[in-house]
């Protein structure tokens, strides 16, 4: 098969681009050329998908079986590519999220939750950031077909190569030992997929040239917080002591929900929805998780050798984690 992906050398877009390069495909990839290298045995194209030339210059003389889009965030630009591409392609698959879903992470959700209005040509940054994914699911739809086009929505990626760096920052916690806060109880359950396992189910898809939509995450109750946790401290050294925190100790200390402890989610109405998106269709199709130690396991080995200078260990613009003062406060209130 012939691939194109619009990405494709970082964290999600390289997991595709080694698992195809693994089942003999002819990859081609497409992105700016800055953030990684290209990988060995790809065919790179450097452009910027916004420029309406470098687009161009990327299509010259070239055709796909099925396009790959890890990168889309704007619906203006996912809908050129779109256009553009449909007479260059058969297939293609937009990598989307949970965000695209209005009722999620408040409710939750499955394929057939309504998605946030936003239209597939809506200018860059007008509509809120939410729902930018769904104006961009709506371009691909008007460009490819419901036939042509195969939305995956995405849950939370893990893994080696993690860029954000959510569960590095954990692994480098537990690292450092002693006795360190953990959010709420150790019995919340947690849906994280590794984007090794996304990015194969993702390519059975595009083989097969299917369409439709798919909720592509870890099943409900897979894995706990608590088991996450255990599984980091064990990774590395076992030397850390999890001290579990209520949200209202955590939330009187400062410390910020999903930001200042990685995967921690209020237990609220509000929250209700946040690890319960149901990925039973993806798990009917084939989609298959790894034990979530073995993430563990390879993400703490990929940052041992080399891997944390891929991290930014920021969520936008706020830093990861708590500060020495938050966790002095909290341990000493529990001490």
């Amino acid at each position: 098969m012939k691939l194109l992906l619009l990405g494709g050398s970082k964290f999600l877009g390289r997991a595709y681009a080694v698992e195809a390069l693994s089942r003999g495909h002819e990859v081609t990839t497409f992105n700016r050329g800055r953030s990684r290298a290209d990988l060995p045995g790809v065919e790179a194209v450097h452009g910027d998908r916004t420029d309406a030339g470098d687009l161009a210059r990327l299509v010259e003389g070239r055709r796909w079986d099925a396009v790959v889009d890890t990168s889309g965030q704007q619906p203006y630009d996912v809908s050129r590519s779109a256009r553009l591409l449909r007479d260059h392609a058969d297939h293609y698959t937009f990598v989307s999220s949970v965000h695209a879903f209005a009722d999620w992470p408040a409710r939750p959700v499955d394929e057939g939750s309504p998605t946030h209005d936003c239209p597939a040509d809506s200018p860059p940054d007008q509509p809120a950031a939410n729902a930018l994914k769904a104006g961009c699911e709506r371009a691909v739809l008007e460009g490819f077909g419901e036939k042509g086009s195969l939305l995956l929505n995405c849950g939370l990626l893990v893994g080696p190569h993690e860029p954000i760096g959510r569960l590095p920052w954990w692994l480098d916690r537990t690292a450092r030992g002693g006795r360190l806060p953990a959010p709420g109880r150790p019995d919340r359950r947690i849906q994280l997929i590794d984007a090794r396992d996304f990015a194969a189910f993702g390519l059975d898809l595009a083989e097969r040239r299917q369409g439709g939509r798919f909720v592509t995450t870890a099943p409900i109750g897979r894995t706990t917080l608590g088991e996450l946790l255990a599984h980091c401290v064990e990774a590395t050294g076992g030397t850390a002591e999890l001290v579990w925190t209520a949200d209202a100790d955590l939330e009187a200390a400062g410390v910020t929900p999903w930001v200042g402890l990685p995967f921690w989610a209020l237990d609220q109405p509000d929250w209700e929805g946040t690890w319960n998106a149901d990925a039973s269709r993806a798990e009917a199709a084939g989609l298959r998780n790894r034990p979530i130690a073995e993430t563990v396991r390879d993400t703490w080995a990929w940052l041992e050798n080399g891997g944390r200078s891929e991290v930014t260990y920021l969520q936008g613009d706020l830093p990861l984690g708590t500060t020495a003062e938050q966790e002095a406060r909290l341990l000493g209130a529990e001490g």
